[in-house]
């Protein structure tokens, strides 16, 4: 047996009292020692509910306790890139929340600094240990073929404020914070792209390899919008991938990938749920689809626990710097491309 890896938390904020904190205290192999938020009052709550020992409001002050390894970044984007930074300076390994920072620049600064120190840094797309698309990663790289197109489409539903609020618990905030936090928010358009980019990406990209090209359009109704764009990849394969919020009613997230042998379809859940996602594979070869079955799963809890497996034994983790860097690109060049109307080579 080995010791568990010891995490402190910064940032107690809203995803991390529905997601992170959940997670942690099921995930085999995590001992969360210490939590962190510049909100007294909210630490304080959420050290009780989760039998938390050790509570800071300073992140300085839980980089500085020996009894700390690792951290889980879970702060605004805008922070990402000091609290992580100095994780790293710190000697802590670093799980950090997508988007990896809010600029390339900053991601660069990120991808830089991992590399100098040699430290663990995993970013939280924690939808690549869903469990269905594991399996649809696999089915791609041993029994599609060659890919020849794809759509992947990532659309916010109007009903999910009902739903979150039958499925979150009581989450602890401070009046204060919220509106500085609706304030940076206001900018909805680049908040929307950024925020949700970072997972369609993220799952093209670990599905089908990099992209090489985009060509984007953007939409907006007010406070909702939409982006459309065409993604030419490395291997030459052209598909599209589509943003939109809010759309009425129940929302969606799900990639379809058609190759030489086959083709894939995966329909994923809302995290919450604990559900993996649904996937219908068929091989041209057998003539047949397979349509596995997987127990109900938490993809926080998931990605927490190869986390520690990756710091634990020193194994690579999943999506890395370089990863996240990678997602950060594109969500910039549907932006640019979207403004000028122009192809981004990446």
């Amino acid at each position: 047996m080995t010791s568990p890896v010891r995490l402190g938390l910064i940032g107690c904020g809203r995803i991390a009292q529905v997601a992170h904190l959940p997670a942690a205290e099921k995930a085999e192999g995590v001992d969360l020692v210490a939590v962190c938020d510049p909100d007294a009052t909210v630490a304080a709550a959420v050290a009780r509910r989760h039998d938390v020992g050790t509570v800071h409001t300073d992140p300085a002050a839980l980089l500085a306790d020996p009894r700390v390894e690792a951290v889980l970044v879970a702060a605004p984007d805008r922070f990402h890139l000091d609290l992580a930074g100095a994780a790293l300076a710190a000697g802590k390994h670093v799980l950090v929340e997508k988007p990896l920072a809010t600029t390339v620049k900053e991601c660069e600064q990120l991808v830089a600094r991992v590399r100098e120190t040699g430290l663990k840094l995993q970013v939280g797309a924690m939808k690549r240990h869903d469990p269905g698309l594991e399996y649809a990663c696999r089915f791609v790289g041993e029994r599609l073929g060659e890919v020849r197109s794809f759509h992947a489409w990532y659309r916010i539903g109007d009903l999910r404020p009902g739903v979150e609020a039958t499925l979150f618990p009581k989450v602890f905030a401070d009046d204060e914070r919220r509106r500085a936090e609706s304030a940076v928010k206001a900018d909805r358009e680049r908040y929307l792209l950024a925020t949700h980019g970072a997972h369609v990406f993220d799952t093209v990209r670990h599905l089908l390899g990099d992209v090489r090209a985009v060509t984007a359009a953007h939409r907006g109704f007010g406070r909702d919008h939409t982006w459309s764009a065409l993604l030419t990849l490395a291997s030459g394969a052209v598909g599209t991938a589509t943003i939109a919020v809010d759309v009425a009613g129940d929302g969606a997230e799900g990639i379809e990938v058609f190759g030489a042998g086959g083709q894939v379809a995966v329909r994923t859940h809302f995290p919450f749920f604990r559900r993996a996602s649904d996937v219908r594979a068929y091989s041209a070869a057998d003539g047949a689809a397979t349509v596995p079955v997987f127990a109900d799963t938490d993809a926080y809890e998931r990605q927490l626990e190869a986390f520690a497996r990756a710091v634990r034994h020193d194994l690579p983790v999943t999506p890395d710097v370089t990863d996240g860097l990678a997602a950060v690109r594109l969500i910039a060049a549907v932006e640019r491309s979207a403004a000028t109307g122009a192809e981004v080579v990446l």
